[in-house]
């Protein structure tokens, strides 16, 4: 790879964030590279004015912060295919972030990276836009939005708790209708995050699948389900008479949704490509970390292995 230029995003209002990208920037400018710095959080977006100030293509994106800075990167960047190192500095849990001790020798990892001693993680993300009507019209009504961990459709009101109901289809066939807190349609990285929390399956981040899980539904037989990833998920919000039903992209709010709308719902066209550093990385090690898989209380030997 090479480091000619760079984008270093850091977490908006976290101080060591701001600190390691400043540290960061100088020693990629010692070794004559251009670099775009900037912060990154809920009202801060320098994505738009790093990729229009750019005069070359961009090599690399640093994104030091937690999951959500990593998630707003990969929105932004992926549809460019820039690859995304996300270290987890001043973030939370790290799902999708480098651990920061295989980040802190960094003129070693600026070494690394030159000399092509990493590996590259692609994870699938889904693409949603709007479209009135039926699936005859095919027309877009909005942007293409993107995510990589989940769209979820779901009512926001500022004085009361609202229930929805909505109704999906999966390739021109109504599969079910939900009447509950609303519906996440989720990627495999997005398995472990919103989709677990309410009560979906763990899908590995390497499989390229869909799963629709609803949310909280007044209905036991409204279970969750994984689909192919070729397959589109459409789904009409009903009896919205407030108009309070939104689309979210990774927790962000991407539009409402008017009646007689909906939502179309696919595998986009672009992937995520994150940088891996730790040599021995293993999702299911991802998996016993972050979420404290500790077995049973009780441990016992298992001599009959070698």
């Amino acid at each position: 790879m090479e480091l000619k230029n760079v984008i270093i995003a850091h977490k908006a209002g976290d101080a060591l964030s701001r600190s390691w990208a400043e540290k960061c920037a100088k020693q990629l400018e010692k070794r004559n590279c251009h670099v775009l710095m900037g912060p990154s959080g809920a009202k801060d977006n320098p994505y738009p004015v790093f990729l229009a100030s750019a005069m070359h293509p961009i090599d690399l994106a640093i994104v030091l912060g937690g999951d959500g800075t990593a998630l707003a990167a990969a929105r932004h960047l992926s549809p460019d295919r820039i690859p995304i190192l996300a270290v987890n500095v001043g973030g939370h849990l790290g799902f999708l972030t480098q651990p920061f001790e295989d980040f802190q020798d960094t003129e070693q990892v600026w070494d690394r990276l030159c000399e092509d001693r990493y590996a590259i993680e692609r994870r699938m993300m889904l693409q949603a836009a709007l479209f009135e009507g039926n699936r005859t019209n095919m027309e877009p009504v909005s942007d293409r939005f993107l995510a990589l961990n989940e769209m979820c459709i779901k009512p926001a009101s500022a004085d009361r708790m609202i229930t929805s109901i909505l109704e999906m289809e999966i390739d021109g066939e109504v599969v079910d209708q939900y009447q509950g807190d609303g519906l996440i349609v989720s990627t495999p990285t997005g398995s472990t995050c919103y989709t677990i929390s309410a009560n979906g399956p763990i899908v590995h981040s390497g499989m390229e699948a869909i799963t629709i899980t609803p949310i909280c539904p007044l209905s036991l037989a409204s279970r969750p389900i994984v689909i192919p990833s070729g397959s589109v998920v459409s789904v009409w919000p009903l009896a919205d008479y407030e108009l309070n039903t939104k689309l979210w992209m990774d927790g962000v709010l991407a539009t409402a949704i008017w009646p007689g709308q909906r939502v179309d719902i696919r595998m986009a066209n672009c992937l995520a490509k994150f940088i891996i550093l730790r040599e021995n990385y293993s999702y299911y090690q991802t998996l016993r970390e972050k979420l404290q898989w500790a077995g049973a209380r009780i441990r016992y030997s298992n001599n009959h292995r070698n």
